[in-house]
């Protein structure tokens, strides 16, 4: 038994057609190959765990300790995106095995993506919080501005929480109960259907709807 996630990276997105002839815009996500880096057990650790590794990290560029551990499971390079997953004690996994694409997903099921959301710099509360213009009548010269932001004599002060002009995106992002449409086992790639968080070429971490490592990526 493997692992019930991945890391990855957003490739982009095209569309194909299913076996009805419908066409699907699906996102195409370059998942694995994944080495383990660690076998966490619950006799010395406490639970049990995979730390998994990504893409290879250049030896001038890892640390230290980072190159000592790959060296002492047998890698030759340490890995430049390292996360945990939690498993089961029937998890067959050791220091130094690959987990690839098709050993954890198949066709037809779902999944759950985590990404980072596209940043979109400083906006105003118009776009990001979606409020409505305000009056463009002749004399009007705020019908952007966020209007009266203040309290009366009591509190005497913005309450936390006030939906204002900020910083739009950028942060983790996570859709749930994505369908798996297409399984390539020689590239990695796996195509979920619909769209995925974040920029081309970026981090993704893929995980089995139910699965135990849904601590944070």
């Amino acid at each position: 038994m493997s692992v019930d996630s991945l890391i990855g990276r957003k490739v982009g997105m095209t569309s194909i057609f299913d076996a009805a002839g419908r066409m699907r815009g699906v996102t195409v996500l370059e998942v694995g190959p994944n080495r383990v880096v660690e076998r966490r057990t619950t006799a010395r650790d406490g639970y049990e765990s995979v730390v998994l590794g990504f893409e290879e990290a250049k030896a001038s560029r890892a640390k230290k300790p980072q190159v000592g551990a790959a060296k002492k499971v047998g890698l030759e390079n340490a890995a430049r995106i390292v996360r945990e997953v939690r498993c089961g004690k029937d998890v067959e996994l050791k220091a130094g095995d690959t987990v690839r694409v098709a050993d954890v997903f198949a066709v037809g099921g779902k999944v759950d993506i985590v990404g980072t959301s596209r940043g979109k710099g400083y906006q105003g509360v118009r776009r990001r919080h979606k409020f409505n213009l305000g009056p463009r009548s002749h004399g009007s010269k705020n019908y952007r501005e966020t209007k009266s932001t203040g309290q009366n004599t009591f509190p005497a002060r913005r309450w936390p929480g006030k939906r204002m002009a900020g910083h739009m995106g950028d942060e983790r992002s996570t859709i749930r109960n994505v369908e798996v449409v297409g399984v390539d086992a020689e590239r990695n790639y796996l195509m979920v259907a619909g769209p995925v968080p974040g920029w081309d070429t970026g981090l993704v971490y893929v995980r089995k709807v139910g699965a135990l490592g849904k601590g944070r990526a």
